[in-house]
């Protein structure tokens, strides 16, 4: 028996045997990454960020979305600017899910309160007490972060049993010279600075290390590319104020992505130009995205650092206290 198809039902199916042809093929999720932590990770200092709503300064040329995109991996962009481990602990570790499949993480750093380090450090030594900044810094390394950590890394396992978490460093700043007009690190706080940095990287791998965790230390790639070398991974004193003192787009593209890559994903990434144009087309999907969190973040206060005001009342207490005429000081400065 034929069967007899009517004119209107041919239309149809041929419609719908269109519309199925031309539709694309659904892509499946990629495996999913959430990245958490402070400035360092979210992107400050790359001068390009994406419209969440927030203060956060995610930028989609920082190493996490620069990993992502390479492996087709869907991000969770959590790491916010100023952030410390309480903000960690109560407004990103909600992104982590017993299948999430990998973890990144840089914090400590706000904690320690190295913004407020830097600014101490960067004023004339005779105003400043920079030794008495480092030395506090050092005692809350040493004293009280670890446990800190150790309560956080535990809960990442517990929240994501079976994710692969990589645990990011800090880089050395400092190259042992000051560029920067408005700045005076001598060469003697920059070498303690930088040996601030290496023992706040050793004291969080002994606690990644700890719970099983991998971690990433910068130190070795930012090496000749430290502020005032050529090129630069990492601002100096900059306009905005908040892109001072953390990596730039090649920081993030060629300092952080090999020292992260390999330990997360198992293989070392090139930064290419499809990678960067990948990263970049996920902008509006990770805004998107993030702008639920905007409420939670809005708690969380971004770290900046402060040029030295030369003007100010302690300055000028300070230039009398140390038989310093400051003006005169102040204009033989601005001829070097």
């Amino acid at each position: 028996m034929k069967w007899k198809i009517s004119g209107a039902v041919a239309a149809a199916a041929s419609v719908l045997t269109a519309t199925l042809v031309a539709a694309p093929a659904a892509h499946a999720a990629g495996p999913s990454y959430v990245a958490l932590g402070d400035s360092y990770a979210s992107g400050t200092g790359t001068r390009s960020y994406i419209d969440d709503g927030t203060s956060c300064q995610r930028s989609t040329y920082a190493y996490p979305s620069l990993i992502a995109a390479a492996r087709g991996y869907s991000l969770n962009f959590r790491a916010c600017s100023g952030a410390r481990i309480p903000d960690v602990t109560n407004n990103q570790l909600s992104a982590l899910t017993s299948t999430t499949k990998y973890v990144s993480i840089s914090v400590g750093g706000n904690d320690a309160g190295f913004a407020d380090v830097l600014t101490e450090c960067a004023q004339p030594g005779w105003m400043s007490d920079c030794d008495g900044a480092i030395d506090g810094a050092q005692a809350y390394i040493n004293n009280t972060l670890p446990a800190k950590l150790s309560t956080l890394y535990a809960a990442i396992r517990a929240k994501s049993p079976t994710a692969k978490v990589v645990v990011v460093g800090y880089p050395r700043i400092f190259n042992g010279e000051d560029c920067n007009a408005l700045t005076w690190f001598s060469p003697a706080e920059e070498s303690r600075l930088n040996a601030t940095a290496d023992l706040l990287n050793s004291r969080t791998a002994t606690q990644a290390g700890a719970k099983g965790f991998s971690f990433a230390n910068p130190t070795s790639r930012f090496v000749g590319h430290a502020v005032c070398d050529d090129p630069e991974y990492l601002n100096g004193l900059s306009n905005p104020i908040s892109e001072s003192y953390h990596p730039n787009k090649p920081g993030h593209a060629s300092g952080y992505t090999p020292t992260v890559s390999p330990l997360l994903t198992g293989a070392s990434l090139t930064v290419t130009a499809d990678v960067r144009r990948t990263a970049a087309a996920s902008a509006d999907d990770l805004a998107a995205q993030q702008r639920q969190y905007a409420a939670a973040d809005a708690s969380i206060t971004p770290e900046t650092f402060g040029v030295p005001d030369l003007d100010s009342p302690r300055a000028r207490a300070a230039a009398r206290k140390a038989g310093i005429d400051i003006d005169r000081w102040v204009a033989r400065q601005a001829r070097r």
